[in-house]
């Protein structure tokens, strides 16, 4: 085989007549090629990036089961006043663990992974871009997050809070090793996120279909694509930032301490900068399942492409000029602060522009109304609501009164949990049928929002209420008298809401992955790619490569040519395209599963871990970590073997 450019339309490879399903013999050739190994090693070699991003999904979903726990057990602590379930200490260490969970080891996480899994098939493309680097990304992401909960479950939790401020966070007042792995965590999570961007980055630029061109992207992929550039320029300051911290902990650097030329406010500077992005890189992930579900089930596509893409842009630039609204409590200069004031009251105006193109999606076409449309409909009351406080916390004078009470706990979880958990969970609802090839039970899934929208709402309305009355954040008890018990014991009732409906999606998931009704390759009449292959894909996803001619592929009439031959099914060969148009460019082979990323992610585990406890380990620990990332890039001989068969012929 040629290295020329993929021949498009041409069915003389794999003999297509009507349609991209390919041969008997060539579909099994292709899963042979594509799929991963079996058994235990198998499983520690795997490189699709289905069964990645899967074990991703699930991951993250365990931690935040696990963080939902340590809230439920917070509420119960704060039903009452002067209530002494557990000490201060231990809620401290709650309440750090849970918010850390919920912000590095679920949120943004979860919405890498579900890209992981639907970009190749929406765009097109049979894999990820550098699968291996895909692999090590999960094993690292694992492994961290295991070292913060192994701590907690030691007793030796972080007790700093999710910020981990200083001179808190310092080695004056926080002893003990719960701070350093807390740090530890943060570069674990945060290489793998950056490692995650770099993929999703690098499929959606050079792996979508001949045809598809940037203004023909999904939505979702256009969402995925803003958010990981965003994850480039964010992440780098809380990796600089914890770095710093566990310099000052454990070397005796003074990045943090003001009494030898340091500076407090040089932490929160860093944390901020990347924090408030951070807000935006689970929110725009959600409005791309948003955009997906809106248009699946308005049978329509979304009003107003052109200013949807735009949105999300400015959003994501805007969303860089927005951190020092966490400081406004702070001596940053007041002309300074009105500048921070106008962006944030500026950075509204794109997710207004979204919300009404969405509007017009459904009021102008045929509504129907299953499980994920209802997820998408609570949305736009939990976001508003969030954002509408969002914009009064922008004020200066305002967030001065309320900046350290339950005001800003409202308005941050209605943003994260309304805004972005919701949409996932209509996501989940939407996608699953494609993930396991069943469907989720319709009338559990009814019972699983009423139950997680009403309890969202009886849990964190109260609390704009408590900050407005002066209960303060952070606080492991209150005494009686100060009017905060009713609005206590109704947002605890609310939050055993939220684990009942909880349990229901549980419950849903399990018998529906085993006996729920089979579900074809489209079985909501979706108009992108991944609904037109089988429920679950195929490992190699496409029997051949669609060329697209539409936004929405399937419901565009058909257009000669629809498919690309000329790639082989014995190896791991991909079309790559070029960046704008994406016209055909080269034809790589990829990599098979290896056990090599998973022993360097278990070196960097061990590098970094020990590195907390010894400064030797620092260089002693590079040396695992380069041996075994030269093995895992050393050309193999059957590799090179494949690569020049396939130029010679």
């Amino acid at each position: 085989m040629s290295t020329a450019e993929p021949r498009v339309g041409m069915d003389v490879n794999l003999d297509l007549k009507d349609g991209p399903d390919a041969p008997q013999h060539v579909r099994e050739a292709l899963e042979q090629t594509w799929r991963d190994p079996g058994g235990l090693i198998g499983m520690l070699c795997a490189v699709n990036h289905k069964t990645i991003a899967r074990r991703f999904i699930v991951t993250t979903f365990v931690f935040f089961l696990l963080a939902g726990l340590l809230a439920l057990a917070m509420r119960t602590q704060l039903a009452r006043p002067d209530n002494r379930l557990m000490g201060p200490d231990f809620y401290d260490q709650l309440f750090t663990v849970h918010g850390s969970t919920m912000m590095f080891l679920f949120a943004v996480p979860v919405m890498q992974a579900v890209a992981a899994w639907l970009v190749p098939l929406m765009i097109g493309a049979r894999s990820i871009a550098f699968p291996r680097v895909n692999a090590y990304a999960y094993w690292v992401f694992l492994f961290g997050g295991l070292t913060l909960y192994v701590a907690f479950a030691l007793g030796a939790g972080p007790r700093a809070g999710w910020f981990s401020y200083v001179p808190l966070a310092g080695p004056d007042y926080s002893t003990g090793k719960g701070t350093d792995i807390w740090a530890q965590m943060i570069t674990f999570t945060e290489l793998s996120g950056l490692l995650e961007a770099v993929v999703l980055i690098a499929t959606i630029l050079k792996m979508r279909a001949p045809g598809m061109s940037l203004n023909r992207m999904p939505l979702f992929v256009w969402a995925t694509l803003v958010t990981q550039f965003m994850v480039l320029f964010a992440m780098p300051a809380i990796m600089l930032a914890s770095t710093a911290l566990i310099l000052d902990r454990l070397v005796g650097t003074q990045f943090y301490n003001p009494a030898l030329g340091g500076d407090v406010l040089l932490w929160q500077h860093l944390f901020w900068f990347f924090g408030h992005p951070e807000v935006y890189l689970i929110f725009i992930p959600a409005l791309g399942f948003m955009s997906s579900i809106v248009a699946t089930f308005s049978r329509r596509p979304v009003f107003g492409y052109p200013a949807m893409v735009l949105s999300l842009i400015a959003t994501a630039f805007l969303a860089f000029g927005l951190w020092v609204h966490h400081m406004f409590a702070t001596a940053v200069p007041a002309l300074g602060k009105s500048f921070f004031t106008a962006a944030s009251v500026m950075i509204a105006i794109p997710s207004g522009v979204q919300i009404y193109c969405w509007l017009a999606t459904l009021l102008t076409g045929r509504l129907n109304m299953k499980a994920p449309l209802y997820f998408v409909l609570a949305f736009f009351f939990n976001l508003v609501l969030g954002g509408l406080t969002g914009v009064m916390l922008g004020s200066v004078s305002l967030d001065l009164q309320v900046h350290d009470t339950y005001f800003v706990v409202a308005h941050l979880h209605y943003v994260l949990i309304g805004g972005a958990v919701f949409p996932l969970f209509g996501a989940i609802y939407y996608w699953f049928p494609k993930v396991m090839g069943r469907m989720l039970d319709e009338r559990l899934g009814r019972w699983h929002f009423w139950l997680l929208f009403i309890g969202f709402n009886v849990t964190f309305f109260p609390m704009h209420l408590l900050g407005l009355h002066g209960m303060p954040r952070r606080v492991w008890t209150y005494p009686h008298g100060m009017d905060w018990d009713a609005m206590n014991l109704g947002a605890t009732v609310g939050a055993y809401m939220m684990a009942a409906g909880m349990l229901v999606f549980i419950y849903n998931v399990v018998h529906s992955s085993r006996r729920g009704s089979r579900a074809g390759a489209d079985p909501w009449g979706g108009g992108s790619l991944e609904w037109s292959v089988p429920s679950p894909p195929p490992p190699h996803n496409f029997d051949a490569l669609p060329v697209v001619h539409a936004q929405e592929p399937l419901w565009a009439p058909a257009r000669e040519p629809r498919w690309v031959s000329g790639l082989t099914a014995t190896a791991r060969e991909v079309l790559t395209t070029t960046a704008l148009d994406a016209q055909p460019d080269t034809r790589p082979l990829f990599p098979t599963p290896s056990i090599w990323p998973f022993l360097s992610a278990v070196a960097t585990t061990v590098f970094f871990i020990g590195s907390i406890y010894t400064p030797s380990a620092v260089w002693w620990g590079t040396v695992p970590v380069a041996i075994a990332m030269i093995v895992w890039f050393w050309p193999k001989r059957r590799s090179n073997a494949i690569a020049r068969a396939g130029t010679l012929a």
